[in-house]
């Protein structure tokens, strides 16, 4: 199976190209930040979010409460190409997703040059946060850009280098077995956040140094937290500290300075999309209660390609 949960981690395996081509992914609990106009630096893990193999096979489903916040880990040292979706929408782009790589319009990433992915791409070294939203009320960013009926969820593909690239020849780790759960259509999706200082790293890579006959698509859907608990039996995750009551309490937050790969810019059409409490008061609603404003603490500092700000 290329792509299975164990111990709410995805893993991605592509031993048919390489023994050690494989990549791990965790979706994190965070805090969300306060979306004031300020720009925030990386809030912390909180421990990942259960994770369950969908009885389809090619996905996984997890709860998240509506309001709250996630970013993505990503880890292994086999290189790997991805394109991710907030539902149908590209999330470094803003353009329709499409599994396969479009290398002029470079609507992907490499890992392990980015190490995590907390929001959309809306600006050079800046990111709105990824933030859970129902749908069907407009404030995510795949209703606001897509005019077709929204699928919500996060939609991924992942293409392994190609083993001519690849020098190591370390053996290939034994594939777990994996809880199973339903596989319902995702009832949420992602709408943009605050503002967080995040680089998106530029390609690297040749273009034909990736093995595109090899990719692998899986769909992450989301689940509020009710449903969650009908279909797994599982209670789900408490609801994280606010970001003020968080730094209050003394605790850290982090800058990523990444010397390995340049920043590339941000995308015009996610930039001019409204975030969840724009497009809330434009339309005379309030998503949240609580979005307190407060003076960050100076950062940790992290460097390299995947030091954990968890």
């Amino acid at each position: 199976m290329p792509a299975f949960v164990e111990h709410d981690t995805l893993t991605v395996a592509c031993p048919e190209v390489h023994p050690e081509a494989t990549m791990q992914m965790t979706f994190q609990r965070t805090l969300r930040v306060p979306d004031d106009g300020a720009e925030y630096n990386l809030p912390p893990g909180l421990g990942s979010f259960p994770l369950r193999q969908n009885d389809s096979a090619d996905g996984a489903l997890m709860p998240m409460w509506q309001s709250e916040a996630c970013w993505i880990d990503f880890s292994g040292h086999y290189p790997f190409l991805l394109t991710i979706a907030a539902g149908s929408i590209n999330v470094v782009t803003g353009s329709p997703w499409s599994a396969s790589p479009n290398f002029e319009e470079e609507d992907y990433f490499e890992v392990p040059e980015q190490p995590w992915l907390d929001g959309f791409n809306v600006g050079e070294g800046t990111v709105r946060q990824f933030v859970a939203m129902p749908l069907g009320d407009g404030y995510t960013v795949e209703e606001q850009l897509s005019a077709d009926p929204a699928i919500g969820g996060i939609h991924i593909a992942a293409y392994p280098l190609k083993a001519s690239v690849w020098d190591a020849q370390p053996p290939r780790h034994n594939i777990p077995d994996f809880i199973v759960c339903a596989a319902p259509a995702s009832d949420m999706g992602l709408g943009g956040g605050g503002s967080i200082r995040q680089t998106i790293a530029s390609p690297l890579r040749q273009h034909d140094d990736w093995d595109l006959e090899h990719g692998i698509e899986f769909t992450v859907d989301i689940a509020n937290s009710d449903v969650w608990q009908q279909l797994t039996g599982e209670a789900p995750p408490t609801m994280p500290p606010s970001a003020a009551d968080y730094t209050r309490a003394g605790l850290p937050w982090f800058l990523w300075y990444n010397d390995f790969a340049g920043a590339r810019g941000g995308s015009a059409e996610l930039a001019n999309t409204k975030s969840i409490k724009e497009y809330g008061t434009a339309h005379g609603t309030e998503p949240w209660s609580e979005d307190e404003s407060f003076d960050e603490p100076m950062p940790t500092v992290l460097s390299g390609q995947h030091t954990p700000k968890g």
